[in-house]
């Protein structure tokens, strides 16, 4: 009887524990997020900002000078480079005749705005204005020249987005406004900002402000291919200068329209990092001869293994503290199974780990990413290559090396004849702070505009120029202020490139607050 009594005891002891257990996870998750302090807890709807026909259209003919990059700089048109100099120049001038005008190596435009001599050190703001090639092919029926813009009487998007983007509605490097957009390659990636600067800069100048203390532009002229001969010489310059930036803006995240991950909010996203990258080719050594003879294990055989294993086996996963405080700030936002995983993470991190994993936008934040991106064989359907190739592009989560990467690689293709050789690297970038100005006055301006949305650290996966800038500053900050839902964020490096009048606005308007503002 006492056996049995003590048994019954203990069960209901080891059920009291598991419901306090429970109830811990539950208040844990319905009082989820512990931090606040990157939340704006106001909701409303977007600002609204006019923009002048003028700045229209100094927008508008930037977009239509064709400043396209190439994958070597030497075979770069560098006519429509001087033109756009020029256009700047005869666009701005107020700003010409106001700030120090330098530029380095050719084409970096570097534009240093001096204050009135308060306490504090400058900021900095970047952008590029080389863009990606445009196939140019497009209907240009229906173009009614108005003054400086070309305008579309029809803005025929159609409903499908799939079909939209087969060819360009209006010509790539048309300007076109039309439907409240304007549309060119470059609108979104990435004049977009260079001349939302530019306009928030002049006309604080036409009311005769004076910046508390200096601020600078960069605009680079080969981001897209690099950075080597506009940002890396900028920053060499800025260095050699003794110059250090309080804040270094730069683009990277977005606003991105609520669903994002299962949030029901827009979420704010500033790149406190990026990630480094590492493309490599293994080359896979073995038998070639006729195909009418195979070996039993061909080197393109070994090489589909090897892919097959780094697949499979990919680098691990990890939570790494710009992602740690984005969970922080969008978990009460998110489903209650998600919030669960998130609140209680200190239990559950292998299943959110396993679950952020299961997506491509996620999984990119958490792991090193592997992309086998290229393999090849012999020429011929009747011939056996003696090698095989392929080439792997690894994304580099900050914490990890490119060194790390490697050795990962030489595990997976042990028991191999292989040769690795590294085609490029660069090391993922440092981490900046989220609890200093830089940051704080991002969250401050986006709350005004955009009072719905969640302003939170991230890691930006793709390159920008910002990485650059490290030499100048700890805190440096990739985000564009503007609110792009799915479908247009597909548009950036594709057919119909275009960025809402009101988007261009609310750009103009942040960055004019972030001048005023900084040092307040």
């Amino acid at each position: 009887m006492k056996s049995r009594k003590a048994l019954k005891i203990a069960l209901l002891v080891i059920l009291l524990l598991l419901l306090i257990f429970a109830a811990v996870l539950l208040v844990r998750t319905l009082t989820y997020p512990f931090d606040h302090g990157q939340q704006n807890d106001i909701e409303g709807d977007m600002a609204v900002f006019p923009v002048t026909e003028q700045s229209l259209d100094r927008f508008a003919g930037g977009i239509r000078i064709p400043t396209v990059g190439a994958a070597e700089y030497t075979e770069v048109d560098l006519a429509p480079f001087d033109r756009f100099k020029q256009y700047l120049a005869d666009s701005y001038p107020r700003i010409y005749e106001t700030m120090d005008f330098t530029v380095i190596n050719g084409y970096g435009l570097v534009f240093h705005w001096h204050g009135s001599g308060g306490a504090g050190k400058p900021i900095l703001f970047l952008s590029h204005y080389d863009v990606v090639p445009a196939d140019v092919e497009g209907d240009q029926d229906g173009i009614e020249t108005v003054g400086e813009n070309v305008f579309f009487p029809d803005d025929d998007r159609r409903e499908h987005p799939g079909e939209y983007f087969d060819r360009w509605e209006y010509p790539a490097f048309s300007g076109a406004v039309a439907g409240g957009n304007i549309y060119g390659r470059g609108t979104l990636d990435m004049k977009c900002m260079l001349f939302a600067v530019m306009e928030a800069a002049d006309a604080l100048i036409g009311e005769g402000f004076v910046p508390r203390q200096d601020i600078w532009f960069a605009f680079g002229q080969d981001e897209e291919n690099g950075g080597l001969h506009g940002a890396v010489e900028i920053a060499k310059y800025f260095r050699e200068q003794g110059l250090r930036f309080d804040a270094v803006y730069d683009e990277g995240g977005i606003i991105g329209a609520p669903g994002i991950g299962g949030v029901n909010r827009p979420l704010a996203l500033v790149g406190v990092a990026e990630k480094g990258f590492y493309t490599m080719t293994i080359k896979v050594k073995g038998v070639g001869g006729h195909s009418s003879m195979p070996p039993v294990r061909s080197t393109l055989v070994e090489a589909a293994e090897i892919i097959t294993k780094l697949n499979d086996n990919q680098m691990p996963l990890e939570l790494i503290p710009p992602i740690e405080g984005f969970l922080d700030n969008v978990g009460g936002a998110m489903p209650l199974a998600s919030r669960l995983a998130i609140a209680n993470r200190w239990l559950m991190k292998g299943l959110l780990l396993k679950k952020l994993s299961s997506d491509a936008s996620t999984n990119a934040l958490v792991r090193t990413t592997t992309a086998v991106t290229m393999a090849k064989g012999s020429d011929a359907a009747n011939v056996i290559a003696p090698e095989a190739e392929v080439t792997v592009n690894f994304r580099i989560l900050p914490g990890n090396t490119v060194a790390d990467v490697l050795a990962h690689v030489e595990r997976i293709c042990s028991g191999y004849d292989v040769e690795i050789t590294t085609v490029n690297t660069r090391e993922p970038s440092g981490m900046s702070p989220t609890d200093v100005r830089g940051f704080s006055i991002i969250e401050e301006i986006v709350g005004e505009i955009y009072p719905d949305a969640i302003v939170t650290s991230y890691v930006t996966v793709g390159g920008t120029d910002a990485y650059k800038y490290q030499i100048v500053s700890d805190n440096v900050y990739r985000f564009l202020p503007i609110y792009l839902n799915q479908y247009e964020q597909q548009t950036i490096h594709n057919r119909n490139e275009h960025i809402s009048i009101d988007n261009f606005g609310r750009m103009i308007e942040y960055y004019r607050r972030i001048m005023t503002r900084f040092w307040e």
